[in-house]
């Protein structure tokens, strides 16, 4: 496959920036990249499906507040007609650094899947590493939000509970279900960044990328960056804290891992698929192809992102068939 024209051609905005010129120029280039950076993401109007009922609310953690969002079916009587209805804690990406409620692969993703799969999704913006917050402050909060929803649901007979999410949330969730006693039914990751040292793509797809600019591509000093902002060292890390180093056991919840096809990151998925394989556990996997890593970090029109969504939700109803 070849990188989609959707995204191809718009790469012309980056044209003249790159991290080092970033980094030299100061914040003059620096409002012009993110400038040129929204006019590249900019799918156009989106809206929640209508109905889905969105609150923002607040959990206790252990470090504080911790502020959701919570995305639940409302249309044609669903929420009192199937009380069981699956649900989803989910995680946006952004390096353990970037994110919030608001980012698509945060807000869109979760009202898509709340519409797509009938579930109920809670959304977490959970404290973001940033030289002083750092691991495990933000695996605490995923974790205890985590915790609070399955006890929310615990209630309910035949409640069918997921942990989600995306790039370094994906991170997050799979290390909070490793750490956690209130089991899973599903783990659901999308492009997930889960090893520090991250082996190469095959040469043909390493070909296809490189047009891409160094803005939008993940070398070896970028994934060091991310790790050393996270856990604040690069050596003797924490087994969760990248959770790609925990030995895959059959026991673990069944796992669905989807791909972006052009994704310096992508190895790392495809290492956890393997894993999961080799060790017999339960795992569903999807390479999205002609797009780039964080591509449900748009709207539904762009290309690859609605069959994403629906593979996504299709791991969320199979939650509620078996619960059947």
């Amino acid at each position: 496959m070849a990188i989609d024209p959707y995204y191809r051609d718009r790469l012309h905005l980056f044209n003249g920036f790159s991290n080092a010129q970033r980094a030299a120029a100061g914040g003059a280039l620096e409002e012009a990249f993110q400038e040129r950076l929204a006019a590249y993401g900019d799918d156009g109007p989106w809206q929640p499906p209508v109905d889905v009922v969105i609150t923002d609310e607040v959990v206790d953690g252990p470090h504080g507040d911790i502020p959701i969002r919570r995305y639940v079916p409302g249309g044609a009587g669903r929420a009192t007609a199937h009380p069981a209805r699956p649900a989803l804690l989910w995680a946006h990406g952004g390096g353990f650094a970037a994110g919030t409620l608001d980012w698509p692969e945060a807000h869109v993703v979760s009202a898509e899947l709340a519409a797509r799969a009938g579930a109920e999704v809670v959304s977490v913006d959970y404290r973001l590493a940033d030289g002083v917050t750092r691991y495990p402050v933000p695996l605490d909060d995923v974790l205890a939000v985590w915790e609070w929803l399955v006890d929310k649901r615990s209630a309910v007979p035949g409640s069918r509970t997921a942990i989600g999410g995306a790039s370094a949330g994906a991170a997050l969730a799979l290390a909070a279900s490793l750490r956690t006693d209130r089991r899973a039914d599903a783990v659901l990751l999308a492009y997930p960044f889960l090893d520090a040292v991250v082996p190469p793509l095959p040469p043909g797809v390493l070909t296809e990328m490189d047009v891409l600019p160094d803005v939008m591509r993940f070398p070896r000093e970028s994934i060091d960056w991310m790790v050393e902002n996270y856990v604040g060292r690069l050596d003797d890390l924490p087994e969760l804290a990248l959770p790609g180093a925990v030995p895959v056991t059959v026991d673990r919840p069944p796992l669905s891992v989807l791909l972006s096809e052009f994704d310096d990151l992508r190895p790392s998925g495809e290492a956890l698929i393997a894993a999961s394989e080799a060790a017999g556990a339960t795992v569903r996997s999807r390479l999205e192809p002609g797009v780039l890593h964080g591509h449900l970090n748009r709207h539904p029109v762009a290309p690859g992102v609605a069959p994403s969504l629906d593979w996504l939700a299709e791991g969320l109803r199979a939650m509620e068939e078996h619960a059947g």
